[in-house]
């Protein structure tokens, strides 16, 4: 059973992310978080100090969940790793999550300065390592030039492609995910079937990594609370 005042910061939490996405970051005061949970603004304030640390933590939750569900993916099936799977599902969960989707076409009027979170380093850091661990195990490969810029350019397109224009709204989501798997087999990964050791080992890599980065949200998103309250 959740601590009492874990479940009000969840509550306080849910509230701030309903109206980031209604209002923007920048009208959104901490009156109008109060509000809507029903409870006084001291009250907020004992949970996070000020309205960035409280919008810190929202986006750190909302990763932690984010990655969460890859994870779960990777241990039904650790084919999942291979590059084309892994990334058209990063694709699908993150577009099904708006608050992650603004932040990572940097929404400079929904989340103001909250564009520099030190999870965005950690989010690149972990991508370097999967890469380098594709790369070692001959899951990607090797004689793409830059292949990191390569795989960012091929998969940055997907995201921000909507913002640029809508001549191509209409096709679904899940359509999109199969042209970037495609693209992503056919022009990054070797031909023919993967090795399953190789597979089973990166899967079992960057597992760690991510039940690692997922601890460090988790950690940080009630790291404020003055009360230091256990889950």
């Amino acid at each position: 059973m959740s601590h009492p005042n874990r479940e009000r910061a969840d509550r306080i939490l849910d509230a701030a992310g309903e109206l980031l996405l209604r209002m923007g970051y920048r009208k959104v005061a901490i009156d109008d978080i109060a509000r809507a949970v029903g409870i006084g603004k001291g009250t907020v304030y004992l949970h996070w100090r000020n309205k960035e640390l409280l919008f810190q933590a929202l986006m750190m939750r909302e990763s932690a969940d984010l990655t969460d569900e890859i994870l779960a993916a990777i241990k039904a099936d650790p084919a999942m790793i291979l590059p084309h799977k892994m990334i058209s599902s990063s694709f699908l969960v993150t577009h099904r999550r708006p608050l992650v989707m603004a932040m990572l076409r940097g929404n400079a009027e929904m989340f103001g300065s909250l564009g520099d979170l030190a999870l965005r380093k950690q989010q690149d850091e972990l991508r370097g390592q999967f890469e380098d661990a594709m790369l070692r195990r001959g899951l990607i490969r090797a004689d793409v030039p830059n292949v990191t810029y390569a795989l960012h350019a091929a998969t940055l397109g997907f995201y921000l492609g909507d913002t640029l224009s809508d001549e191509f709204e209409g096709i679904a989501l899940e359509e999109k995910a199969a042209v970037l798997a495609h693209i992503i087999r056919t022009a990054f990964e070797p031909a023919g079937e993967p090795d399953p050791l190789a597979v089973a080992d990166v899967a079992a890599e960057l597992s760690s990594a991510l039940e690692a980065l997922v601890s460090g949200y988790r950690k940080g998103i009630y790291a404020h609370d003055p009360t230091r309250a256990p889950g």
